[in-house]
């Protein structure tokens, strides 16, 4: 200790206390072997390059060292360290980054894949405030949410300064916001754009929290305003929630045209294994809000009319396969156990009966991973990469990876690509990972691939020409 406050008074700091040098002791003995006595890596990553493999949160590295990562043979230490001595470990990991002058590596300029030399570029740098959702109009038009409530308009890749006016107000508190945006199938004639967004009541809890629920609008863009809304979907008022995460929400469209959107769970887990509720649902309704008359609960006798799924935690993916019309979903975990869903009508996907994943203080949820009537992912992560926008591959830009998978995750700040063969996952490869985290992924008409970053709050292409590596 008398070394620590004579260095401390050599250079002129004002103090050192126990708790900081305990921290230095505590990472020399638990972490230093792995991880390196300077934090520059060894036998595991380094911790002052600013890559992060398993999110570099403040969040995630107190889990990461409280319940462990199995996956990769790193120990749980909540049963020899104190909530304290991990927080204190936390601390000296950032001060350790801060000396060391850690950032976030640049933006490659190309991405040496299993089948293409890739090549990166920053397609909107600037100008975004929490970018949630991209979708192509044609090849050289775009929509962007931003989750603060604003619709954007991407023209031959430059941001249009000026928001769409008179878009839809938004609960913007939490995870709430305006979520994801899509075009009607049939946009060229008819000129709809569908959002979902969180909507508040003007009803307060006891607590002063306001109650909210997502909720589907559509509408057209006229002289860069919104006109002609409709709601579609608004859930009964006494469902509305007062949690402000979990809303979802992704919008797909079947080769019917029918239309399908997830709400999540809103943080009441159990609502999701009842269908008369809207929560932790993905529903489907027709383009004009109709209900379709094959739909699982039409009659509304056993669910909401509106259901197709239930069971699902906080579905922040959907995406048709290109070539069976069939609709995915990804939807995130607890601390692992993220999901790759196909789904089909009137199944229930388990939430939270049965999980891959444990809640955030490693307690268990279920001691069940499969149950008679609960249908199994496709696949699923552990640990959780916060899996969130995905979208097949198509297009002549890679032919190789056609009707595959591209997925984003937040916490791992990871793109990945899943090879699918007969509906399952037959190989799984990082693209990308540290270059911020992955909320939405999109292709253009051409299969050029794009990735919606939240910081950065960037947009990022990523293209080819078509020339494989092997052939």
């Amino acid at each position: 200790m008398q070394r620590y406050l004579l260095l401390s008074a050599l250079l002129g700091a004002s103090s050192i206390t126990f708790a900081e040098d305990r921290s230095e002791a505590i990472y020399l003995e638990k972490c230093a072997s792995c991880h390196g006595r300077e934090l520059q890596g060894g036998n595991a990553q380094s911790m002052v390059d600013g890559v992060w493999q398993f999110g570099g949160g403040d969040g995630d590295l107190t889990r990461n060292i409280k319940f462990g990562i199995s996956a990769v043979g790193m120990p749980n230490y909540e049963p020899s360290l104190s909530d304290d001595e991990i927080n204190g470990l936390v601390r000296y990991i950032r001060e350790a980054q801060s000396r060391a002058g850690a950032e976030r590596p640049p933006l490659p300029e190309t991405l040496p894949t299993r089948d293409y030399d890739v090549k990166v570029e920053k397609w909107i740098g600037e100008g975004l405030r929490l970018p949630w959702a991209l979708t192509f109009v044609d090849q050289r038009t775009a929509l962007l949410t931003e989750q603060p409530g604003r619709l954007r308009i991407i023209k031959d890749g430059k941001l249009d300064p000026k928001p769409i006016a008179g878009t839809p107000p938004v609960f913007s508190r939490g995870q709430g916001g305006l979520l994801d945006v899509a075009v009607d199938p049939d946009y060229a004639t008819n000129g709809w754009v569908y959002l979902t967004h969180s909507h508040a009541l003007d009803r307060k809890s006891e607590k002063g929290e306001t109650a909210s629920m997502t909720r589907l609008v559509r509408g057209k863009i006229v002289d860069h305003a919104w006109t002609d809304q409709q709601v579609l979907f608004e859930a009964d008022p006494a469902t509305y929630r007062y949690t402000t995460h979990h809303f979802g929400s992704r919008i797909a469209f079947d080769p019917e045209g029918r239309l399908y959107f997830s709400i999540g769970e809103r943080g009441h887990q159990d609502d999701a294994q009842n269908p008369n509720l809207p929560n932790g649902k993905v529903h489907r309704v027709n383009r004009d809000g109709s209900i379709p008359a094959d739909n699982p609960f039409a009659d509304g006798v056993k669910g909401l009319p509106s259901v197709f799924t239930y069971g699902n935690r906080n579905p922040q993916g959907l995406a048709t396969h290109p070539a069976t019309g069939v609709i995915w979903e990804s939807e995130h975990g607890p601390m692992g156990g993220d999901e790759i869903n196909v789904l089909e009508g009137g199944v229930n996907y388990g939430w939270p009966k049965i999980t891959y994943g444990l809640n955030y203080n490693g307690t268990p949820i279920t001691d069940t991973q499969r149950a008679e009537g609960m249908r199994q992912p496709v696949s699923y992560w552990a640990p959780s990469i916060a899996v969130c926008g995905i979208e097949f591959s198509q297009g002549d830009e890679f032919p190789r990876w056609k009707d595959h998978l591209i997925v984003g995750g937040l916490g791992h700040e990871t793109l990945q690509r899943l090879a699918i063969a007969d509906g399952h996952v037959m190989h799984t490869e990082q693209l990308l990972q540290g270059a911020g985290r992955v909320r939405d992924v999109a292709v253009d008409p051409s299969g050029a691939i794009y990735a919606v970053l939240n910081g950065p709050a960037i947009v990022i292409r990523l293209t080819n020409g078509g020339v494989a590596r092997r052939q």
